[in-house]
């Protein structure tokens, strides 16, 4: 069984008493990784069985998990964690720090835990609670995936458990070692002719063969999109099928944006207000072969909401990100990438009543983003917003970087008319 490990990441072990975990983390992690429920009873009482010492125990714990994990190191939690309520600590210990949570159950048979029991050095604990503790574990595995851990991995025998191999991942959205040169290309929004234009007008060269799109550029630049490809345009299918194929391809990155997260919600079977050009989306894509809306499902489902390029010196975001956000993943800091700083208020048409975050922000990455229409690409120190509303009749806009340039051409016509003046 090989585990992937993102970066950074909490690991979360799983059994009752004797199955073996310590001697498995000891053998598969460093001790500076591994963080022991045992091992902060001692550092309270100076001594590991103490039960009457959990609660300053698990504090201690927590506190040293949450600090790891903002230093982006991995945390090994070793107790046994068989309660629904200690495992929800983990993975929101996790959240706020924005890094994924992993769990390995270690679901043995019960002589397992008896012979090892037998063996601890120390201490024995009764076999009634090891006992309790297995039925504990049995009761909750089926909602383990719904208590936040990004996998869950379950070992059923000593066999099974010496096969378990790691591998650490580098995040996905850190990218830091690719330089580009890159396109940033604004929110599409189903504008499949005028991003066709533009990217002819970037040089680059756009063919289909057997089905699947590519594109060349002779000095070898790259597209990332910014997200919101759908939605109130004439061509939102075209436009995820190109995109998906330059994704797929290794040629282009995209994050998501709030109107592709909509879609992907009601793909989902979720309940949505269909309203801001979801309709179109839908009627568009009801018209298409059941594989590609399956396609469409998986491929926005696995968008990262923000890139982190050129050794930090570049951040895409679809509203933008404020520094301390940056290469960092939680739910909060999601939020603020599809829909930005919002304020919870609306404004005389209904839309969302947004904060002025680029005015405030003093980081040293070029923060590239749009989400809010704009007549023209609009600076605010290291951002710039890049929607330049090609959907309502105005231009479609792509920052060439690191030049910092901007190229745009002009939309056809007014797809869409928007519900307050760009």
């Amino acid at each position: 069984m090989l585990i992937d490990l993102p970066s950074p990441c909490l690991l979360a072990l799983v059994g009752p008493s004797g199955a073996g975990k310590s001697t498995f983390a000891r053998r598969h992690f460093l001790p500076t990784e591994v963080v022991s429920s045992d091992a902060c009873r001692a550092l309270v009482a100076d001594d590991e069985g103490d039960q009457a010492v959990s609660g300053d125990a698990f504090e201690i714990l927590h506190l040293i998990a949450a600090k790891r994990l903002a230093h982006r190191k991995l945390v090994v939690v070793d107790a046994t964690n068989v309660q629904s309520p200690s495992r929800r600590n983990l993975t929101a210990i996790a959240q706020r720090q924005g890094a994924k949570a992993v769990v390995l159950v270690f679901l043995l048979p019960p002589e397992v835990y008896a012979c090892h029991n037998e063996r601890r050095p120390g201490r024995v604990v009764p076999v009634e609670v090891i006992t309790r503790q297995l039925k504990e574990l049995q009761e909750g595995l089926p909602g383990l995936a719904a208590e936040g851990f990004a996998a869950v991995h379950v070992v059923a025998s000593l066999e099974d458990l010496a096969m378990v191999r790691f591998r650490r991942l580098p995040p996905a959205h850190l990218r830091k070692d690719d330089h580009g040169p890159f396109d940033v290309v604004g929110d599409v929004h189903g504008c499949f002719d005028e991003l066709m234009d533009l990217l002819g007008k970037l040089g680059y060269a756009a063919t289909e063969e057997d089905g699947r799109w590519r594109v060349a550029h002779p000095a070898g630049r790259r597209l990332v999109f910014v997200g919101d490809l759908v939605d109130r345009g004439p061509k939102v299918a075209e436009t995820l099928r190109f995109v998906m194929d330059l994704v797929e391809a290794g040629l282009a990155l995209c994050v998501v944006g709030n109107h592709d997260d909509k879609l992907l919600r009601h793909l989902r079977g979720n309940r949505v207000a269909i309203a801001h050009g979801l309709a179109e989306s839908i009627e568009q894509l009801e018209k298409e072969p059941a594989e590609l809306k399956e396609r469409v499902l998986a491929f926005l489902a696995g968008l990262e909401f923000q890139y982190v390029l050129d050794g930090g010196k570049l951040v895409v975001a679809h509203a933008g990100l404020k520094e301390h956000m940056h290469g960092r993943l939680s739910k909060t800091f999601r939020a603020f990438a599809l829909y930005g700083d919002t304020t919870g208020e609306v404004d005389a048409v209904g839309l969302p009543v947004r904060g002025d975050w680029g005015a405030d922000y003093r980081g040293k990455a070029l923060v590239v983003h749009g989400h809010t229409p704009v007549m023209e690409p609009r600076w605010a120190n290291e951002s710039v917003n890049i929607d330049t509303g090609c959907v309502f009749g105005n231009t479609l806009t792509a920052l060439r970087y690191p030049e910092r340039e901007v190229v745009s051409v002009p939309a056809a016509r007014v797809y869409h008319a928007p519900r307050r003046p760009m």
